[in-house]
């Protein structure tokens, strides 16, 4: 075996939901192209917990220990943390591979995204969906025709979601959280991709409880020549969490629903979704092999598909001009 074929060392910073996620694709798997090279927590509780999941797994005294033992370090801390453990990482020579957003503050985002250059990426999941490449792949072969319009609809039950109620703290803070920041900035990623340069911002958003995260907006932009709308509700709905992305032109109209799920509107009016779509929760180690690959490819400095940094910095713009309105 090369030197180039041996798994890549990734050192996890963060034993949360998506930590845990990343080394459940890994963890056992014997053909991975990552191995896990360490793992940090400054909860002792979560480290503990992920540890006893996930035997096996090097648990390590710092952050500094993940950098050391590492040649990417995935940071999968709470946003206002990231760009300190990445300019760490980055300082001793290695890649990222970052949550969104890089950081909470726009300026200081935009300081890092100039000193970074291309020594990493950050994890917007939609860059290796199977059910994105499915939209691609329709709209390469005719099925949109000339792009009229996009809709951007997301609702949930309540916020948090209830699998990231221990991380309520920040999740539900006006400074870190919001479903604006965690799950429309997926779907406005989709837009600029798919779509163009993301611009002409204006709307309302709503924030009824004080100290709290938003829980409505209302929304309208253009990505490249196509106008959107966005909405976004908590509330008034039994779905813990439902959203779709429609894209419509004058040969027909697509779409992704809840998450995973392409489907193309049939004559009728309804939509059918793709022979081999999958749910989210089985489209998702689909999405994450393809993430470790891309990460491979990152840091062996070759081409790869993961959103740049410079493409997270101008969806995070959009999102706080949302926040902002």
């Amino acid at each position: 075996m090369t030197a180039t074929d041996q798994p890549l060392a990734l050192g996890i910073i963060g034993a949360g939901i998506m930590g845990e996620r990343l080394i459940g694709a890994i963890h056992g798997v014997s053909d991975s192209p990552v191995r896990i090279a360490a793992l940090w927590d400054p909860s002792p509780e979560a480290l503990a917990r992920v540890g006893a999941a996930f035997p096996g797994v090097p648990l390590v005294a710092d952050a500094a220990a993940v950098v050391a033992a590492s040649a990417c370090v995935y940071v999968a801390s709470p946003p206002a943390s990231h760009l300190g453990y990445a300019r760490a990482a980055l300082a001793a020579g290695r890649t990222v591979f970052c949550e969104k957003p890089l950081a909470i503050d726009r300026a200081e985002a935009r300081a890092f995204v100039a000193e970074a250059g291309a020594a990493g990426a950050v994890n917007f999941p939609f860059a290796s969906s199977p059910g994105v490449a499915a939209l691609e792949r329709w709209i390469a072969e005719g099925a949109v025709g000339t792009p009229r319009r996009l809709s951007i609809r997301v609702q949930f039950a309540r916020w948090p979601r209830p699998w990231q109620a221990d991380a309520a703290r920040w999740l539900d803070a006006r400074a870190e959280g919001g479903f604006t920041r965690e799950v429309v900035s997926h779907f406005l990623f989709l837009a600029r991709r798919l779509c163009g340069p993301l611009d002409g911002l204006s709307g309302t958003v709503a924030f009824p409880e004080a100290g709290r995260s938003e829980r409505a907006i209302d929304v309208t932009l253009r990505a490249g020549a196509i106008p959107v709308t966005l909405t976004g509700r908590v509330g008034g709905v039994p779905e813990d969490d439902h959203n779709t992305w429609t894209l419509e032109g004058d040969a027909g109209a697509i779409r992704l629903r809840d998450w995973a799920i392409a489907e193309r509107r049939d004559p009728d009016g309804t939509f059918t979704p793709a022979p081999d779509a999958l749910p989210n929760v089985q489209a998702r180690p689909i999405a994450l092999r393809r993430q470790l690959d891309g990460v491979v490819r990152m840091t062996r400095g070759e081409p790869h598909h993961l959103a740049t940094f410079a493409e997270a910095l101008a969806v995070q713009e959009v999102v706080e001009g949302i926040l902002r309105l």
